[in-house]
């Protein structure tokens, strides 16, 4: 009977050297992956943060058409402020028939508006100092339809597009005053074209 001799392979024990480099791979690996995985969450919440605020606080649109030229032209780009007080001249961004329109504030609840045939609109009796707007001029019988001097309900404002002969707006009876609930925001900031920051 022929006993075949079983060879036994001796492990090769790793130099010192080669444990430090190999320590030094694995720890380094382990770092890699903690801060890739840091800087994945650190980015997800950041730009969860952005989309909640730019949503919620500081909503940003375009703006469509030429209702406010010269103030503000079709392309803008605009920031708006999630507020509930509104002063006369502010900007404001507003739903209707699931489209939003951006309008000036005129006057609040309460307050009595009134136009002349030349287009100047008074505010309580006062004229109000328009230097935004170029374009007064407007057809009474195409444009306005409700019946002035008008006031204000309790709780709404009465808004109106700079440019007054194409803006559809609270003179109409189709539009009216606005409600809170319908507002989005007050403009604070124009994004776009860079350089022109200031809404007016």
């Amino acid at each position: 009977m022929t006993q075949k001799k079983m060879k036994s392979k001796v492990p090769v024990r790793p130099t010192t050297e080669e444990l430090a480099k190999e320590l030094k791979r694995v720890r380094y690996n382990e770092r890699y992956g903690r801060t890739v995985r840091s800087t994945i969450y650190i980015l997800i919440t950041v730009a969860a943060a952005s989309i909640l605020v730019a949503t919620l606080v500081f909503p940003i649109f375009r703006i469509y058409g030429s209702s406010m030229s010269p103030t503000l032209e079709e392309g803008d780009i605009v920031a708006s402020l999630r507020t509930g007080k509104f002063e006369h001249g502010d900007l404001v961004a507003f739903y209707y028939n699931n489209r939003l329109l951006v309008k000036r504030v005129i006057a609040s609840g309460g307050e009595w508006v009134d136009i002349d045939q030349d287009g100047n609109v008074y505010v309580n009796n006062q004229m109000l100092d328009e230097p935004y707007v170029t374009d007064k001029t407007f057809d009474f019988d195409l444009q306005m339809n409700i019946e002035i001097p008008y006031q204000v309900p309790e709780g709404r404002i009465f808004v109106m597009g700079d440019h007054r002969s194409t803006s559809v707006d609270s003179r109409m009876k189709e539009i009216g005053c606005i409600s809170d609930d319908l507002i989005a925001g007050k403009l604070i900031l124009r994004i776009w074209p860079l350089g022109n920051f200031r809404i007016n």
